[in-house]
């Protein structure tokens, strides 16, 4: 029997809510169609956006959300996106389908979008084809209150007051579409980039977000710290974060591999490339530590997710795809290792939030149907801004075939202000359930709210004829105790157990 130790006097930091984040870009189906159909549509919206997405939005407690790219950003001029719709330039997206882009959803929109979900907000400027005066004008038609070029344009587009910019990256994936940059090619036009994302309000400063590595790119972080630090320029104010990418691809990058149809072997392949995150995390992290031992660097893995071959009769270049209960756990793990990398992981943006890779939210006119990971994220929220407890699990061993072997049970637990205790546990085993003892070094404790994603297949998934395939549900299978918990978890799972004494 296996057995999870929690020490709930040891609290070893706190998980930031943003670890929680999403990412939205002009990608496929994402914002237009999944997110923002106009206000003259026949799908319920408010000023555009669609009410039956912001409303599941909003029940997850998105924390941030990052736009507009992804690969899109570095070819994204802001000032094309202002203005009377009917005015404003139409574009080719050449990075995602070749289709046609009409600027109607632009920063206006992406504000408004974020007031109705009630997040921050995380932009990301044109490094790779942009230029410093227009990166420094997009902040001051964002932030600045008072009389200027930019903050009188911005008035003239309908809107007086300056919003928050809470979070901005400095150029994206400048290693590859960003612009195939060298390291230190790229750190030097960060440092010249970031000096004009300027705080106009004192009260309220931007966080700024260094392009980091694409999946174990070591010989990257190293070069762009290296080449900061060589300058003689402090972090702090400088670069507060330093992103990271991975996605999870069972067959390669050039394969990928269906998202529903696949065999046991790839199960345990996707699952074992899932849990790499907490060796890149590693790696790159003790990287940072040479440079930034104090830790005032946050790492931001602001991509991540399964990404499979588009569905069948899909445009390639939208990257649609399907979400099972594979995906679930592939959520599950990952939201583990963040949980327990929180000393240095302070952001996170899964890939993406509607109709494109592993998202949260897949529409077909004015349907919408909630997947497997939407249930996952739904169960986590507890973790938003709780102390991460110390914990451990023994005797439960490993599963999987020989070369794609994976620890049985992966977990992380919380405790929040009110006290009361998340545990979220991983059951990766394709065929057997995992009876476990849940000990705290206290006693008393009792089940206040417990639930369960799974289904006894591993290919499930929602539709919009069956929505509920994969869903979150009561989970019932646990005894109390004075001492401990007991619970039964079935194979293919992710379960949450809240508790207090």
């Amino acid at each position: 029997m296996a057995e999870l130790f929690i020490n709930e006097e040891n609290e070893l930091g706190k998980i930031e809510p943003e670890v929680y984040g999403h990412f939205s870009e002009h990608l496929g189906r994402c914002i237009y169609e999944g997110i923002y159909v106009g206000e003259n549509s026949d799908i319920p919206n408010e000023n555009g956006m669609r009410t039956d997405v912001v409303g599941a939005l909003k029940e997850l407690q998105v924390p941030v959300l990052r736009w507009p790219g992804g690969c899109f950003a570095d070819e994204y001029h802001w000032k094309d996106g202002i203005g009377e719709k009917s005015g404003r330039k139409k574009m080719i997206n050449t990075h995602w389908g070749g289709v046609v882009e009409d600027n109607s959803f632009g920063t206006h929109e992406y504000m408004e979008l974020c007031r109705q979900i009630g997040c921050k907000t995380y932009i990301n400027g044109n490094l790779g084809s942009g230029t410093v005066q227009e990166m420094s004008e997009w902040v001051e038609y964002m932030t600045f209150n008072g009389v200027s070029p930019m903050a009188d344009l911005r008035a003239a587009n309908g809107h007086k007051e300056p919003w928050t910019v809470d979070f901005f990256g400095v150029g994206n994936e400048n290693w590859g579409c960003g612009g195939n940059m060298t390291p230190e090619y790229y750190a030097n036009e960060y440092r010249r980039y970031q000096t004009y994302v300027r705080n106009y309000d004192k009260n309220k400063s931007i966080k700024k977000v260094c392009c980091g590595a694409n999946v174990d790119d070591y010989y990257w972080t190293e070069g762009v710290l290296k080449t900061a630090f060589d300058h003689g320029k402090k972090f702090h104010g400088f670069m507060d974060y330093l992103s990271l990418h991975y996605y999870v691809h069972p067959e390669g990058w050039k394969r990928k591999g269906s998202a529903t149809v696949f065999s046991d072997k790839v199960w345990y392949k996707t699952l074992y490339k899932a849990l790499c995150m907490d060796k890149l995390i590693t790696r790159h992290g003790a990287i940072m530590d040479k440079y930034d031992p104090g830790k005032k660097i946050g790492m931001c893995v602001d991509e991540w997710g399964a990404w499979y071959t588009n569905e069948p009769g899909t445009n390639p270049g939208f990257l649609y795809q399907q979400n099972t209960v594979r995906d679930a756990l592939i959520a599950g793990i990952t939201l583990n290792i963040f949980n327990k990398h929180c000393d240095r992981v302070k952001i996170a943006a899964l890939a993406q939030m509607v109709n494109v890779l592993q998202a949260v939210l897949l529409t077909e006119g004015a349907d919408m149907v909630k997947t497997p990971t939407y249930h996952v994220m739904h169960m986590y929220r507890y973790h938003q801004g709780a102390k991460l407890l110390e914990s451990a699990v023994t005797g439960a061993g490993e599963t999987g075939t020989k070369k794609w072997n994976v620890p049985k049970i992966t977990e992380s637990v919380s405790k929040d202000e009110d006290g009361i205790i998340t545990i979220t546990l991983n059951n990766l085993s394709a065929e057997a359930s995992e009876d476990m003892n849940i000990k705290l070094a206290g006693t008393g404790y009792k089940v206040t709210e417990a639930k369960i994603v799974t289904n006894s297949d591993i290919r499930a998934y929602n539709t919009f004829e069956a929505p509920e395939e994969v869903t979150e549900r009561d989970f019932k299978d646990y005894t109390e105790s004075i001492d401990n918990i007991s619970v039964k978890l079935p194979s293919n799972s992710v379960t949450m157990l809240r508790i207090k004494k």
